[in-house]
């Protein structure tokens, strides 16, 4: 049977997903469990791999079994077997053609930045510290300029495969609320490092450094030099990644409360 789950991490001390050969990775915690509970090795594919200390609340995996075992037993015997930095909230038999990766039509992040002159002590590594006061309006502003479809060249790494750099980028909204600033972003996919490079742009214009136009005048430049710095990973949440109703895959973004 083939099964999707969707898993939920603190990668503060991992990684990445993917998984290495000399360090600890969120893809070898879950394959590990998965594999005690249906005692035989069980590979899986995922729907976005996070860089390391990035952190999901929605992340989308499936993986093909030959045991028999229903919903509960993938969710608790999971469970059990995985830190405390892993939880899988959901599992159940899908369609043999869903496939994590290439049946998702869309993806959610969030950028969560603790906005206070004292670094954070409780949330150190699950939030990026900004001492300096961020104008939010300005952030707002800038955000704008990059809604829609564009070749996102000055937003990717210089080690991202992705064969284009065009992505549609359906929204991007910055909040306040109280002492966190969060961005919300949401396209039909990401290139590598994208959501921290618009992150760091946005910080920058933020923080008084440079105008919101800017924001217009990277992404044209079509040259990641033009970028300015990459936000740190820390806050960054892989929040949901959507799928057509036909897979029936629920939508649990923030299922832990969080933000």
């Amino acid at each position: 049977m083939r099964m999707a789950a969707i898993i939920e991490y603190d990668g503060s001390i991992y990684s990445g997903w993917q998984l290495q050969a000399h360090a600890t990775t969120i893809q070898e915690c879950v394959e590990r469990a998965l594999s005690r509970v249906a005692d035989q090795p069980i590979n899986v594919i995922v729907a976005g791999r996070t860089d390391a200390r990035v952190h999901a609340l929605g992340q989308v995996i499936h993986f093909d079994a030959d045991a028999i075992r229903n919903s509960y037993s993938w969710v608790r015997g999971a469970n059990s077997h995985l830190p405390r930095e892993i939880a899988l909230l959901w599992a159940a038999e899908v369609d043999p053609s869903f496939h994590a990766r290439f049946s998702a039509t869309g993806r959610r992040y969030q950028y969560v930045v603790l906005n206070r002159a004292i670094r954070p002590a409780v949330l150190a590594g699950r939030v990026t510290h900004e001492y300096r006061p961020l104008d939010v309006e300005r952030m707002q502003r800038a955000a704008q300029y990059l809604v829609g479809t564009h070749d996102f060249t000055s937003f990717r790494s210089i080690e991202c495969e992705a064969k284009s750099p065009v992505r549609e980028l359906r929204s991007l909204e910055v909040e306040r609320d109280a002492e966190f600033v969060k961005i919300h972003v949401h396209a039909n996919a990401f290139l590598h490092h994208m959501v921290r490079n618009i992150a760091g742009v946005l910080l920058a214009i933020g923080a008084g450094e440079r105008e919101p136009r800017w924001a217009r005048d990277v992404l044209e430049a079509r040259d990641r030099r033009s970028g300015g710095v990459t936000a740190p990973p820390d806050g960054l949440y892989l929040a949901a990644v959507e799928y057509p109703c036909a897979f029936n895959i629920p939508r649990l973004s923030n299922a832990s409360g969080l933000w």
